[in-house]
């Protein structure tokens, strides 16, 4: 059950410092932060469904569910504790708020595309956001997805790439680049800029999917 209180940003640091031990992938998480943190401040809407992809550094993600009432604050110094439900790795059935299973990477897009198209074919109402990291794009399957939502125009599909500069291949052309030639719009900004952000994922095409590409320097 979420708990009453919520926490703001400022907050965030405090809620961070609380996770500690040798998993905590420091520059992984905290490259997510200012887009977990507006995703759940200013853009999802109850019909919204959030997937973290980038699961492998979910210290932040805790933190802005903590912040927000998700789960007790007091469950994160326990983080990756044995008998902990806050693992290295996001548990969508332990962690409420959670909603896919995530780490291994290059899940999270693929399913986000099925999700996606779930909601045309029922007609539902809602939108599907989806965060993923700059390496984790070389992982195959993330373009199979790719081009696969721009050829059938998934407008109700946005993913934000978390360009924190780890990736050993340097898209020919930017990351940008390589999903508009597969069908998607895109823009790319400032990842700690919260109101570029939220302009960002608010823009709506309704025939084909949006990426944003956040950078984040080193």
């Amino acid at each position: 059950m979420a708990i009453a209180m919520q926490l703001g940003y400022d907050d965030l640091p405090g809620l961070l410092t609380l996770q500690t031990g040798d998993e905590k992938h420091d520059w992984s998480a905290l490259s997510t932060l200012d887009v977990l943190w507006v995703l759940y401040d200013r853009v999802l809407s109850p019909d919204d469904r959030f997937l973290l992809s980038k699961g492998h550094g979910p210290t932040a993600y805790y933190a802005v569910l903590a912040a927000k009432g998700f789960i007790p604050v007091e469950d994160l110094a326990g983080f990756g504790t044995f008998d902990s439900r806050l693992g290295y790795h996001p548990d969508r059935v332990l962690v409420p708020g959670v909603e896919i299973s995530s780490g291994s990477l290059g899940h999270g897009l693929p399913i986000a595309v099925g999700r996606a198209l779930a909601l045309d074919a029922r007609g539902s109402a809602g939108h599907i956001y989806c965060l993923v990291g700059d390496a984790e794009l070389e992982e195959g399957s993330n373009w199979e997805a790719v081009q696969y939502a721009g050829r059938v125009g998934l407008g109700r599909l946005t993913v934000v790439v978390i360009d924190n500069h780890s990736s050993t291949q340097h898209w020919p052309g930017g990351i940008s680049r390589r999903f508009e030639v597969e069908g998607w719009s895109a823009e790319r900004i400032d990842g700690r800029d919260h109101d570029a952000i939220e302009r960002a994922l608010i823009t709506r095409h309704d025939d084909w999917p949006h990426v944003v590409v956040a950078d984040i320097q080193p």
